[in-house]
Order: C-alpha cells, then structure tokens, then sequence
C-alpha cells in the first residue's frame, strides 16, 4: 500500500520540491532518534506526506538545518523537524510492523519476519504511547486477514478497512479538524487500497490470487468504472483539505492530492498499453 501519495516532480519548481525533500530527511532523522537506526527503513513518501500536512495545519515550532547522515555523508541535506514528524515517525513503524506481519503471513518471506521482529520493541514503545489508536489499526488489520480469508469479493467493505487505518493515522489529535482530517485520512485510505489492487491485478489473475476488483474487471467499461471510483474518493480527500486552513506549502500539498496521487495511475496504464515503457511500479520521485 505504500508509494501512491506522493509529489508529482515535474510539476514543482526546484524549490518546492526541495521544500518537500527536507520534510522526508526531517522524518528520517526522527525516525532515527526515536527508534534508532534500522527505523530509517519504514520511511516513505506516504508518511512524509502526513508529516507535512499536520505540520502544515498545527504550524508548530521545530527546527530547521542542513546535517550529513548515513545515507549522506558527502552532502549535507536540508531538514525539517518538529513534534510532527514524532508522530509521523510513530505511524510509520506501526504501519511498517503490520506490512511485514502481513508478508510473512501471506508469503513466508524471511526477510519480512525479521524485519517485524526487529521493529517489535519499537512497535510497543509506539503502542503504549498511543493504545487507542494502535488499537484500532490492529482491529481493522485483524479485519482485513478475515475478509482474505472469505476471498475479497467485496470491493467496499475491503476498501474501508484501509479507510479506517487511514482515518486513525491521519487524527493525531481530538480537536476541532479532528473530524476533517479523518474524513480526509478515510478517503485516502480508500484511494490507496483501490490503487493497490488495480496495480495488482494482472499479477494477481495470473498467479491465482484474490483481488478485489476481480470479477469487475471482466465487465466492458471496468476501466471507466474503476476511473470513476478513484476520482471521487480523491475529489473527497480535496474537499476534506480545502476545508483546513492551511497557508503554509498549500500549494506543494495541492500538488500531491490533486497530481501527484496519480503519477502511479498514469505510469500503470502507461505500461499496460506499452511494454516498452518504464515499469509502473518504479518510483520516479527520488
């Protein structure tokens, strides 16, 4: 479910996408003091996303500047931080540790089950830090494995199971834009399962699997539909943001949830009509 919220590059000027960059080193550096080295493996843009749009909304105090890292030891690159990229750190092992439960379970991946149990301790730090809501990711995730198990024959009650772990992941607080922010958090939720499927599903036809746009895809107009489908949960999550009053790098965020959300969609079809054309799957944002 990972790497469908980004940024679309060629639509950000070097500034703007430099802006957005150093929100990503921010949360990597707080993924790193909070949990230690081998967290920087759960960063992604989907969490980095999060990270600037709660800090976009709540405008809290942090601190900026250039630092060398592991990954960077030439080059200093700029950061941001502030307290909202501690709780875009916290989402992301959580989210990070049900992803590699999930692939153990479903594809006995060695790699993965070392992985979870590698970023046990931080889970459970995170969990006791936020149990409700690490409560509710966990019952939405034991949801999922049922619906699996009845073979995902339906398409909304699947979709909303990644709504839900969306809508928790997106309230940090109980607030006044607590409701908005989880609308929003649901509708995206949405988008990204659909978008995950759509892009697994030939592979998934193939190889036998359960996918939950399966028996739409044998109907004529599917395309359109599921087209359809996506565009009004993304004209939901766009509702849901414009009504948060956000100034600060609104435009960079308009540039991910009305563009950058489809770059993925774009390279899908671009691929499935031309076999010659840069995988799909390949993220150009780096």
């Amino acid at each position: 479910m990972y790497g469908y919220v980004s940024v679309n590059r060629q639509a950000l000027s070097d500034g703007e996408f430099a802006r957005y960059r150093a929100y990503y080193c921010g949360l990597c550096r707080a993924l790193q003091r909070r949990f230690g080295q081998l967290s920087r493996l759960t960063l992604s843009y989907d969490m980095t996303v999060l990270y600037l749009l709660l800090s976009a909304l709540y405008e809290p105090e942090g601190e900026q500047g250039k630092a060398r890292c592991a990954l960077h030891l030439l080059r200093p690159h700029a950061y941001v931080c502030d307290e909202c990229a501690d709780y875009a750190a916290d989402m992301s092992v959580v989210l990070a540790w049900h992803k590699a439960a999930d692939d153990w379970q479903d594809e006995r991946r060695l790699d993965r089950l070392a992985m979870r149990r590698a970023l046990a301790p931080a889970y459970g730090r995170v969990k006791a830090r936020w149990p409700e809501k690490c409560r509710a990711i966990d019952e939405a995730v034991a949801e999922n494995a049922r619906l699996e198990r009845e073979g995902l024959s339906d398409i909304d009650a699947a979709a909303n199971v990644t709504g839900r772990i969306m809508a928790a992941v997106y309230t940090w607080k109980d607030d006044f834009w607590a409701e908005d922010l989880s609308r929003m958090g649901r509708a995206l939720g949405r988008f990204i399962y659909l978008m995950d499927a759509y892009d697994d599903l030939p592979g998934d036809l193939k190889a036998g699997r359960p996918n939950p746009l399966a028996g739409m895809s044998r109907r004529p107009d599917w395309e359109d539909e599921i087209r359809d489908i996506l565009t009004l949960e993304m004209a939901e999550v766009g509702a849901q943001f414009e009504r948060l009053p956000i100034v600060r790098d609104a435009d960079l965020l308009r540039n991910i949830f009305y563009s950058g959300v489809w770059c993925r969609y774009v390279a899908i079809q671009k691929a499935r009509s031309d076999p010659k054309a840069p995988s799909a799957g390949k993220d150009t944002t780096k």
